[in-house]
């Protein structure tokens, strides 16, 4: 071996790095999301920018109402199945890193301002589980019981909060609780005071003060401001829709897809094919918008002007846009059957939208409202991207 060869083999021996990766499979993970796969138990992997499906990983169980979180690195997904599941999926190398089944029967979760723990809501048994976000392993075990037999409610609603704190509903016992992780040992436990009957969802203000739960039962909502020294629940918007006639529920209507615009709340009106739009500093209702069906998810763009409506079955085709400084529907068009979840990028300029019964998501520019791309997804519901890593509350 020549000299001149030798040192050129040390030069690549030294510059190299010690298991670099091809520049070609190098990726941030700001540009990542997910969509959940209802039928196939499974989970795809999507790149944003260039609307690409990367992969779809199986074996996450039961995903009829799935959700997910993100690690605050964003290399993570906590994908929470209703079968109990809590699972762990690496983005960039593209496979469940861990999984486990926590309880019989699952409803959602929430991760820490911290990203430190990861909270599961469970119907069965009822209650929320708190595990350690690295390792999976089990913090605290809170059961939601209630009354003076013992019985324990099914848990709705739980978001996380500023200062290592989640908050969540009890359906059955109509009550919001917080659980304060932020001292060493066991969570501090508070009941916030009843709600009503039967509150279903729940949602939290992207300042992490109003806690505002709906409620399926009867009209109305309940509030908690977690600013408030002691805080405790209140009931707002008591008397909507009282001496109207209601139409029969379908499915509930998701607070989780709320819509803070304009100084306003648009909330979805149970049993009514309406938004309400709600002063976001008295509570008061100041209009409504009537719209094509009974709607699931309204959806604020993230620059606020404009609401994004789906509706529940049978008129599920159906997607409304809802002008804020008017309280107008400025277009409507019907993507097809099963219209479910919408996902806007972070800086609003498109939408990407789940049409389950055509197996596909759908990707539209929000000011011209053209389609932009369509990716095939078998039986697609919920579409999250990676950048809900850095908002409370998602």
């Amino acid at each position: 071996m020549t000299l001149l060869r030798f040192v050129a083999i040390l030069i690549v021996w030294f510059v190299t790095p010690i298991g670099a990766v091809n520049a070609a499979e190098l990726r941030g993970t700001g540009d990542l999301g997910v969509i959940i796969e209802r039928a196939d138990g499974s989970v795809c992997i999507i790149a944003t920018t260039r609307h690409e499906k990367l992969s779809c990983v199986g074996g996450f169980g039961d995903l009829s109402h799935a959700s997910a979180v993100f690690s605050r690195d964003e290399r993570y997904a906590y994908i929470f199945g209703r079968d109990g599941g809590l699972t762990k999926l690496d983005l960039l190398e593209r496979k469940i890193a861990k999984r486990i089944l926590q309880a019989g029967n699952s409803i959602g979760g929430a991760i820490s301002d911290d990203g430190t723990l990861v909270a599961v809501s469970n119907y069965k048994p009822g209650g929320i589980k708190v595990f350690d976000s690295e390792s999976l392993d089990l913090v605290a075990d809170i059961p939601a019981i209630y009354g003076s037999d013992g019985a324990r409610s099914k848990t709705v609603g739980l978001v996380d909060a500023p200062g290592r704190r989640f908050v969540f509903t009890l359906y059955d016992a109509g009550e919001i609780w917080m659980a304060d992780f932020s001292k060493s040992g066991n969570p501090v436990i508070s009941k916030l005071g009843k709600t009503g009957s039967q509150p279903y969802d729940a949602l939290i203000t992207g300042d992490g003060r109003h806690y505002i739960a709906g409620l399926f039962g009867e009209d109305g909502l309940a509030h908690v401001d977690l600013w408030n020294a002691k805080p405790h629940t209140e009931r707002i918007l008591e008397n909507y829709g009282k001496g109207e006639q209601k139409l029969p529920v379908y499915k509930m209507p998701h607070l989780e897809g709320w819509a803070l615009a304009g100084g306003q709340f648009i909330l979805p009106g149970v049993g009514h094919h309406e938004l309400l739009a709600v002063d976001a500093k008295t509570f008061k209702q100041t209009g409504s918008v009537k719209v094509h069906g009974q709607p699931v998810f309204a959806v604020s763009r993230p620059d606020g002007r404009q609401v994004w409506v789906n509706f529940a079955h049978p008129l599920n085709d159906t997607i409304q846009v809802v002008d804020i400084p008017t309280l107008k529907i400025i277009h409507e068009f019907k993507p097809g059957p099963a219209a479910l979840h919408m996902e806007f990028a972070p800086r609003g300029h498109e939408v990407w939208l789940s049409v389950r019964d055509s197996n596909e998501v759908q990707i539209y520019d929000t000011r011209t409202f053209e389609k932009r791309a369509t990716i095939s997804i078998r039986k697609p519901s919920g579409i999250f991207f990676s950048a809900r890593a850095h908002r409370l509350g998602l």
